[in-house]
């Protein structure tokens, strides 16, 4: 059974376009992606215009049965303008079935934050800088005088269906240097 899950979690993470995207096409998908998340939740344009920098993986593939990984990459937005790309993978365990695609959207509120991000070996999430993460309903309430929190991040587009409980670690790197 675990051969099963490691085969179902290698077909459901590779792909051409998400392994080995061009820069000016993962950059456009990113834009897109941000101005969809934009579109839709204003709190997250307002954290856009106060941010250091904005990491956005447009597309980040989830897959798992018992076991699971994800992967996916992203660009690093800095006045506008894309400054770097970055992949985002992690691992789970424990009671879980399922394949999910979503975007993820990081808001860099300090520049110690944004120096973390490439201060290591990767930004563990849930190490170092303090990350919330929102949903539309906190959303609501985000103003530029309760902005306090190093990053804020926003899951969104989701697609596929992923149950289960598990444990899970994720970790984001430079893909360029």
């Amino acid at each position: 059974m675990m051969g099963w899950a490691v085969t179902l979690l290698a077909v459901g993470l590779s792909s051409p376009v998400g392994l080995a995207a061009d820069n000016g096409k993962l950059e456009q998908d990113a834009k897109a992606a941000l101005n969809r998340l934009y579109a839709r939740v204003p709190a997250a344009k307002t954290l856009g215009v106060e941010a250091r920098a904005t990491l956005v993986f447009p597309a980040i593939k989830k897959a798992g049965l018992g076991i699971g990984g994800q992967y996916g990459e992203g660009v690093l937005f800095r006045g506008g303008k894309a400054v770097a790309r970055y992949s985002t993978a992690g691992a789970s365990w424990g009671l879980q079935a399922g394949v999910q695609t979503y975007g993820y959207a990081m808001f860099f509120m300090t520049d110690a934050a944004l120096n973390a991000l490439d201060a290591s070996e990767g930004f563990e999430v849930g190490v170092g800088p303090s990350v919330v993460v929102m949903d539309e309903g906190r959303a609501r309430n985000l103003t530029t005088k309760t902005i306090q929190d190093d990053v804020y991040a926003f899951v969104f587009s989701q697609k596929g269906l992923m149950a289960g409980a598990g444990v899970q670690g994720n970790k984001i790197t430079r893909l360029d240097k």
